[in-house]
């Protein structure tokens, strides 16, 4: 039997599913195939696989993805074997792609994954790198909302019910005493699903009041006159929290352990990359941007959007937990049971070859 809280998670997600066409394709719900960027394999040999399919998000919190696509860093270390890309807008979807064997891997947050984990009684997937940390914001219009306190009966964004920057805006709402109903958004504060690609439009047309938003949304509504009024890092020890796993169904994972070894090298290489040429890494999550969506962002976005993100192959296991509390204190999912959710061995592996130290799993590693 799964658990109450994630029925009531999934029967949010199928009230969604059952809104007219034109709304979905305005939230997101299901993803875009990156015909221009399925590369053709590279010249070498080919892995136990013909091709793999990867997910990720068009979010700067997920510029591995983007940057290795671009860059075709992920391409190169897997030889002969073909890397096909989807588009994500927000981690439900993903989760049911990586279930119905639509994509086999998978960048996304740790609530969905932390989800998709609990509801196929920990046998759907398991994570296995980290990716990012930081890049999610609270900005809000400074006209209505000067200090933290006024966010009460006020509407604020979030990107999807149930998505990791929903979970955490309706955590902080119950820390500061105010009372939402997960599953409406309707409380002390109006709590307001939007999809990223139109939560700019909403605050200009005063549909919104603000928004909890990853980058680069976030800079979209500084750009357009808002103000940052708490950064999500500035709540965590260290101001490290995951906002970006790699995920990987076990399925495919059995299978084909060679080609995931081969996008986790990728995917460090990428980072380190990114690290060593942040300017250059920039331009070039800009540029995949712009093939996916039509245009680039602008300085005044793109930069503070940039700044506020960490690009980590650590994936801050020790946070997991905490973000799956959030999730329970929300009344969006009972205590899951998350042991065995990570399989950080063939990550560790790759990153020994390269020189780096080993990750951790905080004791939710498979034994």
């Amino acid at each position: 039997m799964p658990a109450k809280g994630s029925t009531l998670l999934r029967r949010g997600i199928a009230v969604a599913a059952a809104l007219p066409l034109l709304t979905l394709a305005a939230c997101g719900y299901g993803s875009d195939k990156d015909e221009d960027t399925s590369k053709v394999a590279a010249e070498g040999k080919k892995l136990s696989a013909d091709t793999v399919r990867i997910g990720y998000f068009p979010n700067l919190t997920h510029a591995t993805a983007l940057v290795g696509d671009q860059e075709g860093l992920l391409q190169k270390e897997l030889g002969g074997t073909k890397a096909s890309y989807s588009q994500f807008n927000a981690g439900p979807s993903e989760i049911e792609a990586l279930n119905s064997g639509s994509i086999d891997i998978g960048w996304i947050g740790p609530s969905p994954a932390i989800n998709g984990y609990s509801t196929t009684d920990g046998k759907g997937l398991r994570i296995i790198g980290g990716s990012a940390s930081g890049g999610v914001k609270l900005v809000v219009d400074p006209k209505k909302i000067k200090s933290l306190k006024d966010v009460k009966g006020k509407k604020i964004a979030t990107p999807q019910l149930g998505n990791t920057q929903d979970v955490a805006f309706l955590n902080w709402i119950a820390e500061q005493g105010w009372k939402v109903n997960a599953q409406s958004g309707k409380g002390d504060v109006s709590v307001v699903r939007t999809d990223n690609k139109i939560t700019p439009d909403a605050y200009k047309s005063g549909s919104i009041d603000g928004a909890w938003v990853p980058e680069p949304t976030a800079s979209k509504l500084v750009a357009e006159g808002a103000k940052v009024l708490l950064d999500e890092a500035d709540l965590w020890p260290d101001k490290k929290f995951v906002i970006t796993n790699i995920i990987v169904s076990q399925k495919f994972l059995k299978a084909h352990p060679d080609v995931v070894e081969a996008v986790l090298r990728g995917s460090v290489k990428t980072n380190k990359w990114i690290n060593a040429n942040p300017d250059e890494a920039k331009a070039a999550a800009n540029t995949k941007l712009k093939a996916l969506s039509g245009k680039e962002l602008p300085a005044d976005v793109i930069d503070p959007a940039w700044k506020s993100i960490r690009f980590t192959d650590d994936p801050l296991a020790s946070t997991l937990n905490s973000e799956a509390d959030h999730a329970v204190k929300a009344g969006l999912l009972e205590k899951p049971k998350l042991d065995g959710i990570y399989d950080l061995a063939p990550l560790n592996k790759v990153l020994k070859a390269e020189g780096g130290s080993a990750v951790d799993d905080a004791g939710l590693g498979v034994k």
